[in-house]
């Protein structure tokens, strides 16, 4: 059975002007995604800076996030690691806390081998019970997970069950979800490709627009998956130029910036994240127009 069908959230992580964590701010932003239809809160991934948390605060924000969801929607919890040791240690800690599923990105620098990546998705997979998503996102890392290697490893784990595919290739998600077949669920990582990998067999979508319009990024997934295929493809044609500023600079610079225009007030981001170029924020704010989120 799939985690979820529809449109995860990849929350951000809100901060004090300080740089602490601001749990206050955190419970209401996933109090707003629940009211507004979010399928799944996914924390502490990319968009949730988890890279510059500490270890302490990486698995204290899972923990929150977990009691306060208290089973409304699946938690999935970014767990991954460069080092296969420190992903276990992470997976094993969300497990225990009641996370609903694992968010696993692909070994970032070391650039694994694909038979490293099978091992050290293996390895992951045999040291905990919950459903993992694998995360390829060659962009960020520097690793891909090849279509046969992503196959091997779900047909030889059966807690690894779907991925998080944001490799911007249609070709290679085809040649994926043709070798992996029913063993692999498919949730888009990309905003912009949410209705092509529908089209492909896709569930769904782990999602940054989400952050800000998240009964939107709902309801496009629900009108494809019902059928309602031009009000899901008018959304998401829409939806691209917004889409295009979230991604200007490098995620999550724009969407946190964004949602402090709109008033969420989620702080600032931590280094080595600067603060938007002005000239980006003048694009941002005309997409935000545009889509109705600024008067």
């Amino acid at each position: 059975m799939a985690i979820f069908k529809g449109a995860g959230v990849a929350i951000v992580t809100p901060f004090h002007d300080n740089y602490e964590v601001n749990y206050e701010k955190l419970g209401e932003l996933i109090d707003f995604q629940i009211d507004n239809q979010t399928d799944a809160i996914i924390i502490c991934g990319t968009t949730g800076e988890s890279s510059t948390l500490t270890m302490e605060e990486h698995k204290e924000v899972v923990r929150y996030c977990i009691r306060h969801v208290n089973g409304r929607v699946p938690v999935i919890a970014g767990t991954g690691s460069n080092c296969t040791a420190t992903a276990i240690e992470l997976s094993q800690e969300a497990e225990q806390d009641g996370a609903d599923g694992l968010l696993i990105v692909t070994p970032y620098y070391n650039k694994a081998t694909q038979k490293g990546l099978v091992e050290h998705y293996t390895q992951i997979a045999q040291s905990v019970k919950l459903p993992i998503i694998m995360y390829n996102v060659p962009s960020r890392t520097g690793c891909n997970i090849l279509p046969a290697t992503a196959a091997e490893i779900a047909k030889t784990n059966e807690n690894v069950v779907a991925v998080k595919d944001a490799v911007g290739n249609m070709a290679q998600t085809a040649r994926m979800i043709s070798l992996a077949g029913d063993s692999l669920d498919v949730y888009s990582g990309n905003d912009d490709e949410v209705l092509p990998s529908l089209s492909l067999g896709g569930l769904g979508v782990i999602s940054v627009l989400s952050n800000i319009m998240p009964r939107e990024t709902h309801q496009m997934v629900m009108d494809y998956l019902n059928g309602k295929e031009q009000e899901a493809r008018e959304f998401q044609l829409k939806a691209i130029p917004l889409i295009d500023a979230l991604f200007c600079e490098v995620n999550p610079i724009p969407v946190k910036t964004a949602m402090n225009l709109m008033g969420m007030n989620v702080g600032p981001l931590r280094r080595p994240m600067s603060p938007m170029e002005p000239q980006h924020v003048e694009i941002l704010k005309k997409a935000m127009e545009q889509m109705g989120l600024l008067r």
